[in-house]
């Protein structure tokens, strides 16, 4: 028993490991957008040789050849590691069949040879009629038809078995093939690997002797990617602060309609109250009572009227009537203290149309459209060092796409425009509630502000950099718990 647990549980074990794996389906498949990548990065690198004179952009597009090459040959290596698995799989398989397959074939040899030693009527005829009584011949006559189906089943079992070898052995074939056209695949890229390595130490030690002229180019753009990031600040400041506003206006206008309602329950709490007050003192004098201007006292058999100036029935106790119910409830209702309203953060202040929206936008996380149709990154998020002087750093507050000359630029996700700007290239960024996605260095753009945009369409073409590229710088930006915008590294975003 304990044995059959343990095979279970190391059954179980395999298939889940199994299930994390990608398939065979998804790595072909990934296999297949890593050669897409590095044909298109072979085009753009194409049109940066036509400079002579050698530039980053070269640089940048031989190594972000070079490391698609090593994805590559790192998912052949996973499509081979599959692949022998399978091997192994059918040829387990094939040598169970074999073994099936002997078997079948022995016991319809014997059944065969049994049949030839009784092959005649007269024999088949004498075990019939050398039964006891009528129900033992018919049990017999069962039983030689019953040997007649066993020895047809035995024969279709081998012809099953014979189909489901060859088609295994098809299989294992095709396998084999399948490895040795990856073996020879990987082959090539490792020989790729090589020449453009040498391709790229040629253009490291070109590009290293313009040491001064490539430093001050960079730090001139990193001085304009400093500002265009402040830009980008204060307009997302802009957004939080508008939406505060609007959150503080409402706020307001709800306690205020909140105090006119109490200011209300309390007026017609006070008309109840003397109206109920002036029908008790007249039920405890029954004698007097006021009608208008006139007061009509019965104990005396006439009526005796007066004005305004009219003598009064004495006041009891300090009792003074209010003379409408405005001043009643002036003298009895008390406002409550102004509530201090507090600043709400970003995300409160949304309302539930936007905040599904950025619902939407943060569970759309890695599967997000890319904002061109092809291209490759050439340039990462974050804080790095140059990668030809190390001692320089860089910092990209999103990542830069290499595209196509005037490619058009998508949007990654429904949105409302909220800025178009010409900062260096032309920048549009669009709200996603508490995300906002900005495309910079664009030459030309087709939307404005306020408009409402929808996924994938497109709102410009991309740009040129100083160095003649066409690159697409792409950010998105996210507003923290404190209402304070930040960045968040784009590749985690979109299909990779």
């Amino acid at each position: 028993m304990r044995l059959y647990i343990f095979s279970f549980c190391l059954l179980l074990s395999a298939l889940c490991v199994r299930a994390q794996q990608p398939s065979r389906s998804d790595l072909e498949k990934r296999r297949a957008n890593l050669l897409n990548e590095i044909a298109s990065t072979q085009q753009q690198l194409e049109a940066t040789k036509q400079d002579k004179k050698a530039t980053m952009g070269e640089l940048r597009a031989l190594t972000a050849k070079l490391e698609a090459r090593q994805k590559l040959i790192s998912n052949i290596n996973t499509e081979l590691s599959g692949i022998d698995g399978s091997i192994q799989l059918s040829s387990q398989e094939i040598n169970t069949l074999n073994s099936n397959l002997e078997k079948l074939k022995a016991s319809y040899a014997q059944s065969i040879r049994y049949a030839y030693k009784h092959r005649t009527s007269q024999n088949m005829m004498a075990f019939l009629f050398s039964a006891n009584d009528f129900n033992d011949a018919i049990r017999r006559m069962q039983y030689l038809r019953k040997y007649r189906d066993y020895r047809k089943e035995q024969a279709e079992k081998i012809r099953v078995t014979q189909a489901q070898l060859k088609q295994k052995i098809g299989v294992l074939n095709t396998q084999k093939t399948q490895k040795g056209k990856l073996l020879q695949a990987e082959e090539i890229q490792k020989n790729e690997i090589q020449a453009e390595t040498q391709q790229t130490n040629q253009l490291v030690t070109e590009l290293k002797g313009r040491e001064k002229e490539l430093v001050a180019q960079i730090q001139q753009n990193q001085k304009t990617a400093r500002k265009l990031e402040a830009a980008i600040k204060d307009q997302i400041r802009r957004e939080i602060e508008l939406a505060r506003k609007k959150a503080e206006e409402e706020a307001r206008r709800r306690a205020a309609e909140e105090a006119a309602l109490a200011r209300k329950k309390a007026a017609e709490e006070e008309a109840r109250r003397r109206a109920a007050a002036q029908q008790q003192a007249a039920r405890n004098d029954g004698n007097t009572y006021q009608a208008g201007n006139q007061t009509v006292t019965l104990n005396t058999g006439r009526p005796s009227s007066s004005g305004n100036n009219a003598s009064k029935p004495p006041a009891t106790g300090n009792t003074k009537p209010a003379t409408n119910a405005s001043e009643a409830t002036r003298s009895s209702y008390t406002p409550p203290p102004a509530a201090s309203v507090e600043k709400p953060s970003y995300k409160l202040s949304l309302t539930p149309e936007v905040q599904a929206l950025s619902n939407n936008f943060a569970a759309n996380r890695g599967r997000l459209p890319w904002p061109v149709e092809k291209g490759f990154i050439s340039g990462n998020y974050g804080r790095h060092p140059n990668k030809l002087f190390p001692s320089v750093i860089e910092n990209n507050i999103g990542i830069d796409i290499t595209t196509g000359e005037g490619a058009p630029v998508r949007t990654v996700f429904e949105g409302v425009v909220r800025t178009v700007a010409n900062i260096n290239g032309i920048m549009v960024m669009v709200s996603h509630g508490e995300y906002f996605t900005v495309y910079t260095n664009m030459a030309s753009t087709s939307v404005r502000e306020g408009d409402k945009v929808s996924s994938r369409q497109v709102i410009g073409r991309a740009g040129k950099n100083d160095d003649g590229e066409n690159i697409l710088n792409f950010q998105v930006w996210k507003v923290g718990s404190n209402n304070s915008p930040v960045t968040v590294n784009p590749s985690d975003w979109i299909a990779r």
